[in-house]
């Protein structure tokens, strides 16, 4: 099957819900369309009773940075990630996500201890990387985000509540295709090299120390 993208609008059809479960209907029997189906009918009903998140009404934090990415459609922007720099120096990477108890994260702390978080549990063991608090030297990656559905979400974004706002088009990010890497590099340095097949765009936000690169694009 072809590897097209698929967007969530697509999910909502039982055809494009199929391919993302990469199931052929050409070669499926009629008794396991029916199975398929139901379950379709499922998704579906849950995804009508889910909360949306709606405007992010993130407040200014003096010494605090911002810096979103974001889906542009029309007049719509729709958050996806956002990574903040508190006023202490640490790194956060936050993903909007209409379960409150999900809460979905990484932290990366002023000793230099890597958390992936998500319902209050640790997802990966902690990882040791170099500290924040003295000077900074090559780069540390901070990981890949992928898994986009924006306007089920429906986290809105204000540009004026951010340092920063990477914009991407329509037929990037979706929920099976594109990725969100986050970097942090010492000035003049690269990122971490990664299997991309595509760099759609690269911010590097030289405001603050270090640097902070985030890439948007398609993997392998």
């Amino acid at each position: 099957m072809v590897d097209e993208f698929i967007s969530e609008d697509d999910l909502q059809t039982f055809e494009g819900w199929l391919r993302y479960q990469g199931v052929d209907a050409a070669t499926t029997t009629l008794e396991e369309l029916v199975i398929w189906q139901r379950l379709f009918e499922e998704t579906r009903e849950r995804s009508a009773t889910s909360s949306k998140v709606g405007l992010m009404k993130l407040q200014p934090v003096p010494g605090e940075h911002r810096y979103a990415v974001a889906v542009r459609e029309g007049s719509d922007l729709w958050l996806t990630l956002w990574v903040r720099r508190s006023r202490k120096g640490e790194f956060f990477i936050m993903l909007p996500c209409g379960d409150r108890d999900w809460a979905p994260h990484t932290s990366y702390h002023l000793d230099g201890t890597l958390h992936m978080k998500g319902h209050g549990h640790t997802l990966l063991p902690p990882q040791k990387r170099q500290p924040l608090t003295g000077v900074f030297r090559g780069g540390e990656h901070l990981g890949v985000y992928a898994g986009y559905a924006p306007k089920s979400v429906g986290a809105i974004c204000d540009p004026a509540a951010f340092s920063g706002v990477v914009e991407v088009a329509p037929g990037v990010l979706g929920p099976r295709h594109g990725r969100i890497t986050v970097d942090l590099v010492e000035p003049g340095h690269e990122p971490m090299e990664f299997f991309w097949t595509q760099i759609v765009t690269r911010q590097v936000f030289r405001n603050i120390l270090p640097w902070v690169v985030i890439t948007v694009g398609s993997s392998g």
